[in-house]
């Protein structure tokens, strides 16, 4: 899944059929100061000096499993307590991240582009890539149940469609960009479900009572066999960020342990738990990104006129 900007660009061919179409809940959150609750002279953390709130999207029932070795791996290095703070939601992540409640968090790109916009502080560190010989990016699936007879985008047409989340890069923007291209309105032509988690989604189409058709990322299709793929689009790596208030040394700290590590590194760190056939399912290793790699995302909300993208 090498993510080449050649790739990528395909994906904006067309682009104005999206304009003023493209609208659907955007998040709640609205600018707010920086948290305050663990300041010191240099910088402000979540909550105290001593911790670093790591913050995730709610992708799936295994998130906190997944995402354990990395945050073990981020405390060995850093001597700080890392805690765990999922929310409910796509767009509760975004609030908090704009409140100063996380530290470190791993979003969407479509997530992360959305909080910036709505003045979250945070600045990009890494992508996560699962298998050796990966550049950051992965796939945006359109998915039908196995013995479906839909073989094409243009079919979902006045079916009962599952999307993930408003503020979901693959399971939302992407998709509904590719079926207004293949002339289909993802508000007026189909019936919306939102899932609210990619694992979800895909458990549903497989189901095929609620949703006859959907969308979800790569990884938790693979999970499945009572899906089938039937179209598939690249979207730019989902970063792992940082607030930009933290204190100088701990942000190069964590630039540092977190651009590029590999999980033979995190495991020869002390972190027996990533030698484990779950965590190497979802982690290989990091590769550096910065907030320009989000510029095809902002390309598309800016053609769009997405109201998700919207501050």
């Amino acid at each position: 899944m090498n993510l080449r900007r050649s790739q990528l660009a395909t994906a904006l061919a067309g682009a104005a059929l999206l304009a003023l179409t493209l609208v659907g809940c955007s998040s709640a959150a609205s600018s707010s100061p920086t948290g305050s609750a663990g300041v010191d002279a240099a910088g402000t953390f979540a909550v105290d000096q001593n911790t670093l709130v790591f913050g995730v999207v709610p992708d799936s029932v295994e998130t906190e499993t997944n995402y354990k070795p990395l945050m073990d791996y981020i405390a060995k290095e850093t001597g700080k307590k890392v805690e765990y703070h999922e929310s409910t939601d796509y767009a509760a992540l975004i609030e908090a991240a704009i409140a100063g409640k996380v530290d470190v968090a791993s979003f969407s790109g479509f997530t992360y582009v959305t909080a910036k916009n709505n003045g979250a502080k945070l600045t990009p560190i890494s992508s996560i890539i699962t298998k050796e010989g990966q550049e950051p990016g992965y796939y945006s699936q359109a998915i039908v149940p196995k013995g479906s007879s839909i073989t094409k985008l243009a079919q979902f047409k006045g079916k009962k469609v599952c999307f993930v989340d408003p503020s979901s890069t693959s399971g939302y923007l992407f998709p509904s960009y590719n079926l207004l291209k293949a002339g289909v309105d993802p508000e007026k032509d189909v019936t919306p479900v939102f899932a609210g988690k990619h694992d979800v989604s895909v458990a549903k189409v497989g189901e095929g009572t609620e949703c006859e058709a959907g969308f979800a990322e790569d990884s938790e299709v693979a999970k499945s066999d009572k899906v089938k793929v039937i179209d598939q689009t690249m979207v730019p790596g989902a970063p792992i960020v940082m607030s930009t208030a933290l204190p100088t040394d701990v942000k190069t700290k964590l630039t540092s342990i977190l651009s590029k590590v590999t999980i033979d590194q995190i495991i020869k760190a002390g972190i027996t738990s990533a030698d484990s056939d779950g965590f190497r399912s979802v982690f290989y290793a990091t590769a550096p990104v910065d907030d320009t790699y989000y510029d095809l995302i902002r390309d598309i909300c800016t053609k769009t006129d997405a109201k998700q993208c919207k501050a």
